[in-house]
């Protein structure tokens, strides 16, 4: 398929390659335009706005920072709302609110562009490797059409609802990812101060109940207290203040996430905002004095 990516960050950069390995037919565009150069020595073709990649896209997708973002590529002046062809499927694999998707795709299907919200799961490890976890909302007959151009990406594909159920299903997924981390690093600082062989301990607990897979990828960076991406906690940061959002919406409290939320308001200021998410064992093992402030 002819398939635009908007977007070549951490994520969607290796997305885009998976996609150009399978086959399709890839046009790229970057805001800041030198990170599309890897992508087209890889194959792929570069647009110089969201508007002309559309123009020639069967599928759009966007993989950008943050709602303004996607409503700036979608719907701004050189967006793809302007050069779309009725028909095409657009696709936002950002997480953003679940508001906001409503309403880009209601934008987009004045002009007859249909739209999925389809964020993921699984790091920048599972966008290398093809193997995401995509959460799709929105028409299921669109999505059949689609399914080519994720089956490149990711390796479970769930339909889970009308357009911006994807949404809330990835803040789901950051609730969860915010107290399993966060276990983890007060797991992995109890048995630093405690003494014991470190490796055995995440062999035994993670063949039991309390295994993960944050527990399997993330335990060493806690145990080493060095935090490579991964995933940034600046943007899981902005992740749980959209599930807190919806949180606070449906009545729903979530006093763990909240708590992890303002860990990583801390870790931001402290300039730690690009290290992987992980690095909330940080002020665990400095509050038990493993290492100092």
């Amino acid at each position: 398929m002819n398939v635009a990516f908007i977007g070549m960050g951490t994520m969607g950069a290796p997305m885009a390659l998976n996609l150009l390995k399978a086959g399709h037919v890839v046009t790229v565009h970057n805001r800041t335009r030198d990170r599309e150069i890897p992508v087209a020595e890889a194959g792929a073709i570069r647009a110089a706005s969201p508007q002309a990649a559309a123009a020639m896209a069967e599928v759009i997708i966007t993989c950008v920072s943050d709602g303004p973002d996607v409503e700036a590529v979608m719907l701004g002046a050189d967006g793809v709302i302007q050069g779309a062809k009725q028909g095409a499927i657009a696709i936002d694999m950002s997480t953003i609110s679940p508001a906001t998707t409503r309403h880009i795709a209601a934008q987009l299907a004045k002009k007859g562009i249909h739209m999925l919200d389809a964020p993921v799961s699984g790091g920048s490890e599972g966008a290398k490797n093809g193997k995401l976890s995509i959460m799709v909302g929105g028409d299921e007959a669109v999505l059949t059409t689609a399914m080519p151009v994720l089956q490149a990406m990711g390796t479970t594909i769930t339909h889970v609802g009308p357009i911006g159920a994807g949404q809330i299903t990835k803040a789901i997924n950051q609730i969860i990812i915010a107290g399993t981390y966060w276990g983890v690093a007060e797991g992995m600082t109890m048995g630093l101060k405690a003494g014991l062989d470190m490796e055995k301990v995440v062999q035994a607990v993670g063949s039991g109940a309390a295994g993960s897979w944050g527990l399997t990828n993330r335990s060493g960076h806690m145990l080493d207290n060095e935090y490579p991406l991964g995933f940034r906690t600046r943007f899981h940061h902005k992740d749980l203040n959209i599930a807190l959002e919806a949180a606070r919406e449906l009545g729903v409290p979530l006093p763990i996430a909240a708590y992890v939320e303002q860990i990583e308001t801390g870790l931001i200021a402290r300039g730690y905002g690009d290290e992987d998410l992980s690095n909330m064992a940080r002020v665990v093992r400095e509050q038990a004095g493993v290492d100092q402030i």
